[in-house]
């Protein structure tokens, strides 16, 4: 293990351990990791980890040792979290993913970005595709019962997709072609009609679709900048991409 690598494990990273791996659906991983840090975490949902989940390994370049996930559910008193991992690329985040095990200690530090809740609307319209979902359902869940949700979340096989941690599934499932905006704002024109208030929307998942959306939002509906969250997760053309 080289001098870098060193420091991140005793300097910049935390240690947790893996508590418990759960298959969520056909390309899915639940994994539940626990560290006394975590019950003292300054936690915001929206918030994401960055795990050395390639620390070990020699063989892969320092840039690609760190991958960032969105944190799914936490329970501070217990000092445990939540991820979920799609796994379905051939990229080092997948493989990790599949040949974790409960018992493994992981190195993590936490990212928190700007892609967080915001309770200051009436409304809401959440899109996303697998690698994006449980981001979502994290914010999803800190609106009140009277703050009106609607959402579309997609994937090229209906099956990959996977209900909340209490079963829920809040958001309306689609199994929509790659890079789909034409089916999106088709659906997005029957849903935004019914938004009251105060609306705000929140994009996430393909870069590609975040950013034609994102425009869609600001040019053509003329939304304000601060109504449309937006978070590319991942790139096709991209290594890495968050």
């Amino acid at each position: 293990m080289g001098i870098i690598e060193k420091l991140l494990k005793k300097v910049v990273l935390q240690e947790a351990t893996i508590e418990e791996k759960t298959k969520l659906s056909s390309a899915a991983y639940k994994i539940r990791l626990k560290s006394e840090s975590i019950a003292k975490a300054d936690f915001t949902p929206g918030y994401f980890l960055r795990l050395g989940i390639g620390i070990d390994n020699e063989d892969i370049p320092i840039n690609d040792k760190v991958r960032s996930y969105s944190v799914w559910d936490i329970n501070k008193s217990k000092g445990f979290l939540d991820i979920a991992i799609a796994a379905h690329s051939s990229g080092i985040g997948a493989a990790w993913a599949a040949q974790s095990k409960p018992g493994d200690t992981v190195y993590f530090k936490w990212k928190k970005g700007n892609f967080l809740v915001d309770d200051s609307a009436d409304s809401y319209l959440m899109i996303g595709d697998l690698s994006a979902l449980s981001h979502l359902y994290m914010i999803n869940r800190s609106f009140s019962k009277q703050q009106q949700v609607a959402g579309i979340a997609y994937s090229q096989d209906r099956s990959e997709l996977f209900p909340d941690v209490d079963g829920a599934t809040p958001f309306t499932f689609y199994e929509m072609p790659p890079n789909p905006v034409p089916e999106i704002v088709e659906e997005v024109k029957k849903l935004v009609p019914k938004m009251k208030g105060r609306k705000i929307v929140y994009l996430a998942g393909d870069s590609r679709v975040c950013v034609a959306l994102n425009q869609y939002f600001r040019k053509e509906l003329q939304w304000d900048a601060k109504q449309v969250k937006t978070k590319p997760f991942w790139n096709p053309t991209k290594k890495g991409l968050e």
